[in-house]
């Protein structure tokens, strides 16, 4: 086979394909002499022949009963860039979709007869299903380059949307709704709209949607007609610019939902100055999401309802304010709702939710009046930047009844109707925490509960103090052990030391991880507080050999500034760059003896490099005492109760600041009770 046209396959890929791990794939290349050369690639990244790995594999009684569709993926991938994937794979979600019977005669002859094969695959197994596992491919290979909305937020803004329009009934009557997306993407929204639409009984749905990259536009038409079973929804989708050349200036919806681009300058200050949609104001050219608010306001029927998703800064930054003033004022910005960060990219902030309403026939503007504020991240704080993953459960039912009824007792601490006189000020600031405050049972509560924490810590700080301080720390003698180094303990068999890696950008995954995803900690992670911020999927951990810290391993760092050494004791973690998992043999060694004497700062010091300004350290030339078993777990023991009592240490301080913090508030504001 020509390797000019073959499709080349990584050793990933083909552990994907195989159903095992890279290593396995890596083992099979050194001991199969029959292995397949590379075609393409590096010696550290090979790329293989599909069609000879096939083979290969059948011949070798290695080639598990995968689906074809695993088996076509590469090809896809074989015939370019992004666009040209992407563009695959909508033509053959039209197809399915039955709108035509025949390949776009302008695409290569290859092309052609993939597409082919997946629709005649698609027709016996599932149209829907097929071009599902395709488009899920393609958006995780290019995850960093598009943005979509997460379901779960998709049917809460939906949802938000037809209850500010009165449901069904008030979403385009019995006759039925047309929903919007300005910046549809792959359709995430307006899959969402059009079930909720539907399940509150409307009529016929209309679905209008467009996207500035026509692959997207094709994607999510695709998308929407496959999952139109009853063929009942009008659908209409289009590629275009919405801000510049709107595709649906004259059709006017009874819902819009948006997650438009953000923080984009380019997007038509200068042409679009005089623009009819700037009722409430030119949007600043640093303001190119109140450009979005107006447009989506713009293309509303009277009694319409949009929501948008806005990044944290939209309600705040001072170029706006004059815009948020008009849209308060005339009634038109109806709630503002800050989600608990993790909720969909970027995911380390608060988005918000922005409920926008039009006055319905006979109704006039609701000037003055007042701004429905609701609060999910602080009734939901993430306690750590491991929890990325949302309750969407809880946080949907909070927002649902905060929005639906503000003055609800299990709402209130979190919800407040603002007076609209209150939020024109200089700054016109509508972050909902600037204008929620903690009622003093909420204070107190959490301040009891921080207290008993507090108490309980203090005294068992006290006691493994004074049990450490009892140590008998007898002054050296004559006959001290001698030391030994990592190296010579790895060569005599006694550990095994395994140095962390950088997985490939496209394994590494920073949104909300799933429960089985393997946490993958950095350096830059230890020097922040700890918690590792990224994850592997678990195929991906074992595709790209990952280094897994398993509980009862010793992690070692091995840069000065965050050099420290402990017995890992959460779940398996993959190991970034300059982390190292060191694993006993416990009939030798004892772990915790081992790890206290590796993290001495005077160890550091003698095992350090300074070759680069980062100062590194040479794990292997770090020393311990050679001393017996016995010996080792007696140190072992005060060394865990030491690791223990940092723990209780730095806990303690930061509950203390807490407490510090929270009791002078109160204090100023004049809680104190009894008195003259």
């Amino acid at each position: 086979m020509s390797t000019s046209r073959a499709v080349p396959v990584t050793l990933a890929e083909i552990a994907r394909l195989a159903g095992v791990g890279r290593a396995a794939v890596s083992n099979w290349r050194r001991r199969h002499p029959s292995f397949p050369e590379r075609i393409a690639g590096t010696d550290v990244n090979p790329q293989f022949s599909m069609f000879e790995i096939e083979n290969w594999l059948r011949d070798n009684r290695k080639l598990r009963k995968s689906t074809e569709l695993e088996w076509l993926w590469p090809r896809f991938e074989a015939l370019g860039g992004r666009d040209e994937t992407g563009a695959a794979v909508a033509e053959a979600g039209r197809l399915l979709s039955g709108r035509e019977n025949e390949v776009g005669k302008e695409l290569p002859d290859s092309t052609r007869a993939l597409i082919e094969r997946v629709v005649d695959l698609g027709r016996r197994e599932g149209g829907a299903q097929t071009f599902a596992f395709l488009l899920r491919r393609w958006l995780d290979v290019h995850v960093r380059q598009i943005t979509t909305t997460p379901e779960p937020l998709a049917a809460l803004m939906a949802d938000l949307a037809l209850g500010a329009a009165g449901g069904a009934g008030g979403a385009g009557g019995a006759g039925g709704a047309t929903v919007m997306d300005p910046a549809c993407g792959t359709g995430h929204l307006l899959v969402a709209a059009a079930e909720a639409v539907k399940a509150c009984g409307a009529g016929a749905v209309t679905l209008l949607g467009s996207d500035r990259d026509p692959v997207l536009a094709a994607l999510a038409d695709a998308r929407l007609r496959l999952a139109d079973e009853g063929k009942r929804t009008r659908i209409d989708l289009r590629a275009g610019d919405s801000l510049r050349d709107d595709p649906f200036a004259d059709s006017p919806a009874d819902i819009v939902l948006c997650n438009p681009p953000f923080n984009e300058r380019d997007w038509g200050y200068e042409e679009l100055a005089t623009d009819a949609r700037w009722s409430h104001g030119l949007p600043p050219r640093t303001e190119p999401e109140l450009a979005w608010v107006q447009h989506c306001l713009a293309r509303l029927r009277p009694g319409g309802v949009a929501v948008l998703l806005l990044p944290p800064a939209v309600a705040a930054r001072k170029a706006g304010r004059r815009i948020r003033g008009s849209l308060l004022r005339t009634g038109h910005l109806r709630a503002v709702v800050a989600l608990p960060p993790g909720c969909a990219a970027p995911h380390s902030v608060s988005l918000h939710l922005w409920v926008l309403r039009t006055p319905a026939p006979g109704e006039e503007a609701r000037a003055g009046g007042r701004l429905l504020v609701a609060d999910a991240a602080s009734r939901f704080p993430r306690s750590s930047a491991r929890e990325w993953a949302p309750d969407w459960a809880a946080i949907g039912a909070f927002v649902r009844e905060a929005v639906r009824e503000a003055g609800s007792p299990q709402a209130s601490a979190y919800v407040r109707q603002v007076p609209v006189i209150e939020l024109l000020d200089d700054e016109v600031d509508l972050t909902p925490g600037r204008h929620i405050a903690p009622s003093s049972v909420d204070i107190a509560h959490r301040m009891a509960e921080s207290w008993h924490e507090f108490t309980g810590l203090t005294a068992s700080v006290g006691r493994t103090a004074r049990h450490l301080a009892a140590l008998d720390l007898a002054a050296a003698t004559a006959d001290t052990p001698s030391a030994t180094t990592v190296a010579e303990l790895a060569r005599a068999g006694a550990l095994t030391l395994r140095s962390g890696q950088q997985p490939p950008e496209e394994s590494i995954r920073t949104g909300p991880s799933f429960d089985d995803d393997i946490p993958l900690l950095t350096v830059p992670d230890l020097l922040m507080d700890g918690e590792p911020r990224s994850w592997l999927a678990p195929g991906d951990a074992a595709a790209c050999e990952a280094v897994i810290a398993e509980p009862g391993d010793i992690v070692v760092v091995g840069v000065t500034r965050a050099f420290s050494a402990w017995v890992h004791e959460g779940p398996p973690t993959a190991l970034g760059p300059q982390l190292h998992a060191v694993r006993v043999q416990p009939e030798q060694l004892d772990a915790w003896f081992l790890a206290g004497s590796l993290r001495s700062p005077a160890n550091a010091r003698q095992a350090g490099t300074h070759t680069t300004s980062s100062s590194r350290i040479d794990v292997r030339r770090l020393q311990v005492r050679q001393v017996p078993l016995g010996e080792q777990r007696r140190y072992g023991e005060a060394f865990r109760e030491l690791a223990t009592f940092e723990r209780m240490v730095r806990r303690t301080g930061s509950l203390g600041a807490d407490l510090v913090r929270d009791l002078g508030d109160e204090l100023a504001a004049g809680r104190l009770a009894g008195g003259a």
